[in-house]
């Protein structure tokens, strides 16, 4: 049972001490005034002890909050972030209580989001290293010869690898904050085609359709982050896309320096349900498989550095992923 609070209502702690102090007098005088027909140390020790039963109550009830937060403090120090405090008072105390949960809430999920991104980076890593490591046996063993095929298959592990290191690299750097924005003006369509060439194999046959309106288009933006947002969405879209058809389409956005990009598959799209989710770590859209799980994640911190929105449209067939970046 909880220890009653009769002045939680009150918005000062300095009013509750000093409605404390006069509660405390008063119980004590009208006490010493009952027992004053009693010898006076009997009378004297009778208001005492009421005056303390009655500070007692009211001040455990202003204080409790502090020994919770001590006990909470002392409780995740140990890894136990489930502890809360009762924070119904409306006083500066009452304030600190809620202050505390909040940093209790936000720490439980920083340390939620260690523990998952410590096993996703292990599993993601566990792949490709045993898949190297069973080639580069193989090759050591004899049993395998060091031909070609047998190397393209350790170097397609070794990319993959690096590619989940720098992904968790640039990830991290945007997590913290630490990417400066450096926006310019620049001509879209260029940009674009320049950000597929560089993104695409020339020998593969893909079909990577830009249509930017109008095609004089231009736009205020990181070109760098841009360009990894770009590059990160084609590249989910030749992933899991029904074939290597992907239409980039650009436009004007609601005022000067502003863009709108659409880039649209005609994969199996994502249900409605799964849409916020594919923009976490180590979330893959649909069915296929391949990529490191951060291509969107990172796409998304750096649509929010430039303050813009990023999201999967309802579409017919396919999926669109739209991209907004708002005007300068």
């Amino acid at each position: 049972m909880a220890w009653p609070r009769p002045l939680d209502p009150l918005r000062s702690f300095k009013v509750k001490t000093g409605l404390l102090v006069v509660t405390s007098v008063f119980a004590a005088s009208v006490t010493f005034w009952f027992a004053s027909k009693w010898q006076f140390r009997f009378a004297l020790g009778v208001a005492l002890l009421v005056s303390l039963a009655v500070t007692q109550v009211l001040a455990h009830g202003m204080t409790s909050p502090l020994r919770e937060m001590t006990a909470a403090a002392r409780a995740m120090a140990t890894g136990d972030w489930s502890r809360r405090v009762r924070s119904t008072s409306r006083d500066e105390i009452g304030e600190l209580a809620q202050a505390f949960n909040q940093m209790a809430e936000d720490l439980e999920a920083d340390d939620r989001y260690r523990r998952e991104l410590i096993a996703n980076v292990s599993h993601e890593l566990r792949t490709p290293i045993a898949a190297l490591q069973a080639v580069l046996e193989n090759v050591v063993d004899g049993v395998a010869d060091p031909d070609p095929a047998t190397l393209r298959t350790a170097l397609d592990q070794t990319e993959r690898l690096g590619a989940l290191v720098r992904d968790l690299l640039d990830l991290s750097r945007l997590e913290a904050g630490v990417v400066p924005v450096h926006r310019t003006d620049f001509a879209v369509d260029p940009f674009l085609r320049r950000v597929v060439d560089e993104h695409t194999d020339p020998t593969a046959a893909v079909d990577i359709r830009i249509d930017v309106q109008p095609a004089t288009l231009r736009a205020t933006a990181d070109t760098a982050r841009l360009h990894q947002v770009v590059a990160n969405l084609v590249d989910n879209a030749l992933r899991h896309g029904a074939s290597t058809q992907v239409l980039v389409r650009a436009e004007a956005g609601a005022g000067p320096g502003s863009l709108v990009l659409d880039v649209h598959d005609d994969g199996p799209g994502i249900a409605r349900q799964d849409r916020a989710g594919v923009f976490e770590r180590f979330t893959r859209g649909g069915a296929a498989g391949g990529g490191t799980g951060l291509g969107l994640a990172i796409a998304r911190w750096a649509v929010d550095l430039h303050d813009g929105r990023i999201g999967v449209l309802d579409t017919q067939s396919g999926c669109c992923i739209r991209v907004e970046l708002p005007p300068t």
